[in-house]
């Protein structure tokens, strides 16, 4: 949608503020609801859940595209433009980074168990990939339709033709077509892969093990998010340029994918605890670099500690709450954590600039964040975890 910012402020008449803050108020609507969209994923499945969210994540897009027009229709105010402009954005980051997001990361946890971790790697190189071409992709989309064109292409796509691809090709789990995970001859109970014993949302909710893991991957959230929303202001602010700004999401691109599969090889044969404390470490470390972001040191750490942490952020995200709640319930007690992430992720924008109003500077909020990050690791470090190992039958 950022994409879009520019041509949103000059169609729809409103002013930068007032597109961010449907974008605001809209995603943090939306993780009220993420806990509810869990439990239909429990109940209804994710081939369901998939082909929905994804035929709603469409029509989301065509009201985007619509706005001008219906917000004509209903009198052409400010207040309706902004309302309708705020419900559409809720709709997308409901549908789209929540509800889509999180019912397809789940299908696939449910499909293996001794490889979960390398696969959820892999699965990870394809996310990051998307993301890094899907501003390239829509400009380039904005330039052969117009900017009503490609909503109109992306919301199609995704409405119909995704949709149509999750009811052909998606199974929920490999007990619905008479399988087991990873392969493994269903007659063959002596090497059926072991999981966790499941437990309920208000179970893992009594757990202080669900708070530090949602906690730190909230963190990440609010403090990544803060950093790409301000990005140009926050490096100018210690004298760099836009372009050295943009610059840093290459360097910390490559860290985020290497660390990513480098973790993810070696995820299925160990303990969780150690990967937490590491994202914490590293994050800790790209908090200081932020904070000496004026020295080239500080650069080169802030892009290792954010790069490997997001890196570390996407093993941990994928692995916690199914090795150490189960799968029973894995829609609700993820979609729970989804709801905790996504609304730091709105938050922290707007904390980022309240810093800068009282407290003078984008550095103040890098200090908060990163004692915060540091409770954090202590809090990880006294923590017992207690947890199921893939494919074996005791816990460790």
């Amino acid at each position: 949608m950022a994409v879009f910012t520019d041509t949103f402020i000059e169609v729809l008449d409103l002013t930068r503020t007032q597109v961010s803050m449907a974008y605001l108020v809209g995603t943090v609507a939306s993780s009220l609801f993420l806990t509810r969209a869990g439990r239909w994923y429990d109940l209804y499945g994710g081939r369901i859940m998939i082909a929905g969210s994804a035929a709603a994540l469409g029509a989301m897009v065509l009201v985007i595209s619509g706005v001008d027009v219906l917000s004509q229709l209903l009198g052409g105010s400010t207040v309706v433009t902004f309302a309708l402009l705020l419900f559409a954005f809720f709709g997308v980051r409901f549908f789209g980074q929540g509800v889509l997001t999180s019912c397809s990361r789940n299908v696939l946890l449910l499909w293996f168990v001794k490889r979960r971790g390398l696969v959820s790697g892999i699965r990870s190189v394809f996310v990051s990939f998307g993301f890094a071409i899907a501003p390239l992709a829509i400009a380039f989309l904005i330039t052969s339709f117009g900017w009503r064109g490609a909503l109109w292409f992306m919301g199609l796509t995704v409405g119909l033709g995704f949709a149509l691809m999750a009811l052909v090709f998606i199974r929920d789990n490999p007990a619905s077509c008479s399988l087991q995970a990873d392969g493994v001859d269903p007659s063959d109970q002596d090497d059926a892969p072991v999981e966790a014993p499941s437990k309920t949302l208000d179970q893992a909710r009594r757990s202080p093990i669900f708070w530090i893991y949602s906690l730190s991957l909230g963190m990440h959230a609010l403090f990544g998010t803060a950093l790409v929303f301000h990005v140009v202001a926050v490096f100018g602010e210690s004298g760099l340029s836009a372009g050295v700004a943009f610059g840093y999401f290459l360097p910390a691109a490559v860290f985020s994918t290497a660390s990513n599969l480098i973790a993810s090889s070696f995820v299925d044969r160990y303990r969780l605890k150690p990967f937490l404390v590491c994202m914490l470490c590293v994050l800790s470390i790209g908090a200081i670099g932020l904070i000496n972001l004026e020295h080239v040191w500080g650069y080169w750490v802030l892009a290792a500690g954010f790069g490997v942490g997001g890196g570390l952020w996407g093993v941990v995200s994928n692995l916690a709450f199914i090795r150490f709640f189960g799968p029973l319930h894995l829609g609700a007690v993820s979609g729970f954590n989804a709801s905790i992430s996504v609304f730091a992720s709105a938050i922290g924008p707007a904390a980022f600039s309240l810093a800068v109003d009282h407290l003078g500077s984008y550095n103040a909020a890098a200090q908060i964040c990163l004692g915060m990050l540091l409770a954090l690791l202590l809090a990880a470090l006294l923590i017992r975890q207690r947890e199921v190992l893939p494919g074996r039958s005791g816990a460790t």
